[in-house]
């Protein structure tokens, strides 16, 4: 608690500015102070002569703002890599691809952003500050890069990064949806026959006067209960949909477990397998390539690894790269990474261009996980044609059988 008579802080204000710099061109942008006064004063620091200065609240993330979504930073990382790389002053970068988007949430992100690196911290202080959308590996590389004097190489190795990891995110999504998409469209096209078809067959096998074949009579009770309990059984799936998601969600056992157990799936765990490989390979080539010790790398990688089995392999590599073993060994040791990826790594131990070789095996994996991709979408379209006919199929025959049944009596 202050004192009492204790001179109060100024309060910092963001400024919108307008104005030329040293060689007439015109500019705009933001800045932080206390007054319009000590706002030009910075500016002419900066070798700016301003020409407009007025006050604006900043509004990080207001209502109508739109969702941050990683897409979003991967862009605002391409865009600050190739402005910087391009020779424009980081402040000024700040501004141009702030101009660029759209999204008023990601606009204010990166204009909070900058206002920081003008009132004087450095850009990984200011990243930090946002911890939701630049996570520890994005804000140690940047720091890298300032204290190396080489942000821009920085900048484009994370841009890199950042498009290559959503990339394939987006493939594994998309291997992901088609089985959930196999069994959504089963169960919707078996509830509406047992809803309102069965029924129909109900009223006409109701004036046979006779019993009903076993499988004849196990459909009729499943579509009575389906039409009398059909809001306890959506209302049953959500509940269990919610349930898993909260489980997952607080319980890290729950989701080591879910790790496990979908590398064990057919089809699906090798596209996942292969993924994870692919990301480790690219998590430690950029962290490496970028200065940092290959012991403080394999930290990064394990925080990046998104399956609980790499992630302790990797921990487990960690640990014996950092008693002297060399990275192959280590990663034969751990008995999950490909014989290729093992290979390669060791000829870039040994010819001293890991990072090279690494990126390689990302790219190589990267590829295979693409294929598989396009591969299950192939293999998905008969499938669902399979599980659709054998579904209908078997309602057909199960409505079908009194009526055969009825005809061989005849």
């Amino acid at each position: 608690m202050a004192k009492k008579g204790a001179p109060k802080t100024p309060k910092t204000s963001t400024f919108v500015w307008e104005g030329k710099d040293k060689n007439g061109r015109k500019i705009k942008g933001e800045v932080n102070s206390t007054t319009v006064a000590l706002a030009k004063a910075e500016l002419r620091k900066q070798g700016i002569n301003p020409t407009k200065v007025r006050k604006q609240a900043v509004n990080l993330g207001g209502g109508g703002g739109g969702k941050i979504k990683p897409l979003d930073i991967a862009f605002f990382t391409r865009q600050m890599a190739t402005m910087v790389k391009a020779g424009v002053p980081l402040l000024n970068a700040f501004d141009i691809t702030a101009e660029g988007i759209d999204k008023p949430a990601m606009k204010n992100l990166i204009m909070a952003i900058k206002n920081d690196v003008a009132g004087g911290s450095n850009m990984a202080d200011s990243l930090r500050k946002h911890p939701e959308y630049f996570d520890d590996l994005y804000c140690s590389l940047i720091a890298s890069g300032e204290q190396s004097g080489a942000l821009e190489t920085l900048l484009d190795r994370i841009a890199t990064y950042k498009e290559k990891s959503e990339a394939l995110k987006s493939k594994i999504k998309k291997a992901m949806n088609y089985p959930i998409a196999v069994v959504a469209v089963a169960f919707l096209v078996t509830g509406i026959l047992l809803i309102k078809v069965v029924p129909q067959f109900e009223e006409v096998f109701a004036g046979f006067g006779a019993e009903l074949p076993a499988f004849t009579q196990m459909v009729i009770n499943l579509s009575e209960a389906l039409q009398e309990w059909w809001y306890i059984v959506i209302g049953a799936l959500v509940v269990f949909g919610f349930s898993v998601k909260q489980i997952l969600k607080t319980s890290e056992a729950a989701r080591d477990k879910r790790d496990r157990l979908v590398l064990r799936l057919p089809v699906v765990g090798a596209i996942l397998d292969k993924s994870a490989v692919a990301r480790f390979s690219r998590t430690l080539a950029t962290t490496f390539s970028a200065g940092v010790p290959l012991v403080e790398a394999l930290d990064s990688v394990a925080g990046a690894a998104g399956n609980v089995v790499y992630r302790q392999a990797t921990e487990t590599i960690k640990e014996d790269v950092s008693t002297g073993q060399q990275l192959q060994f280590a990663m034969r040791n751990a008995g999950i990474f490909p014989n290729m990826a093992i290979q390669m790594v060791a000829i870039g131990e040994e010819s001293g261009a890991l990072d090279e070789m690494l990126s390689k095996v990302a790219n190589y994996y990267e590829e295979e996980v693409d294929n598989m991709v396009d591969g299950l979408t192939s293999l998905m379209e008969p499938l669902i044609m399979a599980v659709l006919g054998v579904l209908v199929g078997g309602l057909i025959v199960a409505m079908y059988l009194p009526i055969f049944q009825l005809g061989s009596v005849v």
